[in-house]
């Protein structure tokens, strides 16, 4: 098992959620909000966990789903904001996300319907396996109109 890519999965999952509850206000985003505080090495390097979130998030900006200005230090990107591409795959719609017949208004089944929402849902219940699958559809490039929700 590659334990350093289900926490890829959840520092992508969880990086892009903050710029998208932020959308399209840029912000600050520090890698101790998404990962919690880690203690530096003997030599006050960041912690290996710590480089990783960081690479994940310098890693979003290189595929192009969210830019920044710069970086503060190893702690955080400044001035960062979903691209297009970030905040469109986010808001597209989940096929089958919600069981049929469900009696929620249209507009609270269109939000419950977002890959946002069902990262997040993913992300609050620790479902690695449900974080893994839906990151990887976020990174999935055939962009199926039918699913298209905004």
């Amino acid at each position: 098992m590659d334990l350093q890519i289900d926490e890829f999965y959840k520092d992508a999952a969880s990086g892009m959620l903050a710029l998208y509850q932020t959308f399209p206000r840029k912000m600050a985003l520090y890698v101790e909000d998404l990962i919690g505080r880690e203690e530096p090495d003997e030599f006050g390097l960041p912690s290996k966990r710590h480089q990783a979130c960081l690479g994940a998030l310098l890693w979003l900006a290189e595929e192009g789903y969210i830019r920044f200005e710069s970086t503060i230090a190893y702690d955080a990107l400044d001035q960062a904001v979903l691209t297009e591409k970030g905040f469109m795959r986010l808001s597209r719609g989940v096929p089958h996300a919600l069981p049929q017949g469900d009696a929620l208004p249209p507009s609270v089944r269109r939000v419950h319907a977002t890959l946002a929402w069902q990262l997040r849902d993913a992300l609050n219940q620790q479902s690695s396996e449900k974080v893994a699958r839906l990151t990887r559809q976020l990174f999935e490039s055939s962009l199926s109109p039918s699913n298209d929700i905004v």
